[in-house]
């Protein structure tokens, strides 16, 4: 028996059980207990926005930054969380190069939310993934391990010691890798709609770790997990996540115990390895911030923050499917980034006035807008074709002024001078053909130029006549009008025929 055919047996006898600990910088102008600057690690000058404080100088008293509370407040009601009225921040010791202070300021015992749940949508129906807590704490320094010759050293920044960080840890609800990335990739959307976070994962603003066991399918115990560190991108995440299943899966099949751990994801290899033996809450010494007072909240806060939270994804789905008539598919792509969810409604007001179906609207937007964007790798919020102006595009493509082949060619030529609609047609002449007379001159050409698929025709291949077509099309520029060229087709082709 194979390898590949043990690993398979394997995993159908057991079943993944999976919690996630998502870790969001927090986009605010200064650090979480200083007035440090917060600036991009991934492109400012090293250790240009440190002080004592954040740089853990002895005698250096640290100031809670309101802003960050707010933001997290704002996450944890949009995750229908239980807010706590006092918190508490606690010194989380540990020793590594990159922690200035010695240990990490965070919460522990009392977070600043608890309980609450995150709706996802997967391949085999919806899902309701509970939140065990969002708290609070300050990021660390970043190391750069250089290899230079003979010599092997690390370089620290501290530019990112300090940061605002909120923790996200859900329950172990879930149980594929499927699951595990369609979940991130829900909360990362809505951090983006609360405006709390870039989404940013490829500079680690966004860092990912799954708390991985596994156990024999039917039983309600949990099994030793693991625990991959800082995964920054959704495909990292699927894939160290299956390893993970499997390897376990795979172990416990031979007889071995999984031994609980810290593993780090090797995207090269394909394969998660051994980091450190993992730590358990006591090893890390949990104990009050003597430096900080209880954090209150208090109710009119929250209310206020309440109020100000904008329409969330799942909600906005919704709307789209009800107001629009979009399938919920759609709806979903569209509501899956903010940015493209306006652009979408600022499209669709400015079209629907024109007759423009809203299906239409999202149909150029997933579609040929999307491909444009993906292909230059820029974002939508880069865009050069207002929404107004593809509105318009959209409109001459219904009117029947302009074919949709021509418009596909507009709509590129929009995409890279920014140009509108209207002045790119009347510049180069690709107004629509829908004289009937002009048309019927162009399909009788066509029929005379090409006897023998004619012939080709009237003796039943009538699948020639689709050829025919293009051909038709070809000569008028891709500009004919598409329903008026089939009809005279078929009505010359029956005259012959």
């Amino acid at each position: 028996m194979s390898s590949d055919t043990v690993k398979i047996e394997s995993i159908e006898k057991f079943e993944a059980v999976i919690g996630l600990e998502v870790h969001a910088e927090l986009e605010t102008c200064s650090k979480m207990f200083c007035s440090c600057r917060v600036v991009d690690s991934t492109e400012s000058e090293p250790n240009m926005a440190v002080c004592p404080v954040c740089a853990g100088m002895p005698g250096m008293l640290p100031v809670v930054n309101q802003r960050a509370v707010e933001y997290g407040l704002r996450v944890a009601l949009a995750l229908e969380c239980h807010i706590s009225p006092i918190s508490i921040f606690a010194r989380k010791n540990y020793f590594y190069p990159d922690l200035p202070k010695g240990y990490q300021i965070s919460q522990y015992e009392e977070p600043l939310a608890r309980n609450g749940r995150l709706v996802i949508e997967t391949s085999s129906g919806q899902r309701i993934v509970r939140i065990r807590r969002v708290h609070l704490e300050e990021d660390t320094g970043k190391l750069t391990h250089v290899e230079d010759g003979k010599n092997s050293y690390s370089l620290i920044d501290l530019n990112r010691a300090g940061v605002p960080l909120l923790e996200i840890v859900s329950e172990p609800d879930l149980h594929t890798a499927e699951e595990v990335r369609i979940y991130a990739q829900t909360l990362r959307s809505l951090l983006r709609y609360l405006e709390v976070n870039s989404g940013d994962m490829q500079k680690g603003v966004l860092r990912i770790e799954p708390n991985i066991s596994i156990r024999s399918v039917g039983s309600q115990e949990l099994g030793t997990r693991t625990e991959i560190k800082n995964l920054n991108s959704f495909r990292a995440l699927e894939r160290a996540t299956e390893y993970e299943i499997s390897r376990q899966s795979d172990q416990i099949s031979r007889g071995e115990a999984i031994i609980q751990q810290t593993r780090g994801w090797d995207e090269a290899r394909g394969i998660t390895f051994l980091q450190r033996t993992k730590e358990e809450a006591e090893d890390y010494r949990y104990f009050p911030e003597p430096d900080l007072p209880p954090l209150r909240v208090e109710d009119d806060f929250v209310i206020e923050i309440q109020r100000s939270l904008p329409e969330l994804p799942m909600a906005r789905q919704r709307r789209f499917q009800q107001e629009y008539s979009l399938t919920a598919y759609d709806a979903g792509v569209l509501v899956a980034e903010k940015a493209v969810a306006d652009y979408f409604e600022n499209t669709a007001a400015v079209a629907g006035k024109a007759g423009v179906p809203a299906k239409m609207t999202a149909n150029w937007i997933m579609g040929e807008l999307f491909a444009l964007h993906n292909n230059a790798g820029e974002r939508i919020e880069t865009c050069r074709i207002a929404p107004e102006s593809l509105a318009k595009l959209l409109a001459l493509t219904t009117t029947g002024e302009i074919n949709q082949t021509t418009a596909k060619t507009i709509l590129q030529e929009m995409f890279s001078s920014g140009g509108e609609p209207e002045a790119i047609v009347e510049k180069r002449g690709l107004s629509q053909i829908s004289d009937k007379n002009q048309i019927a001159s162009l399909v009788q050409r066509i029929l005379a130029d090409y006897p023998e698929q004619v012939t080709s025709y009237r003796s039943g291949k009538e699948g020639v006549s689709r050829w025919l077509f293009g051909q038709v099309m070809r000569l008028a520029g891709g500009k004919a009008n598409p329903t008026l060229v089939k009809q005279e087709l078929e009505r010359q082709l029956k005259e012959r025929g």
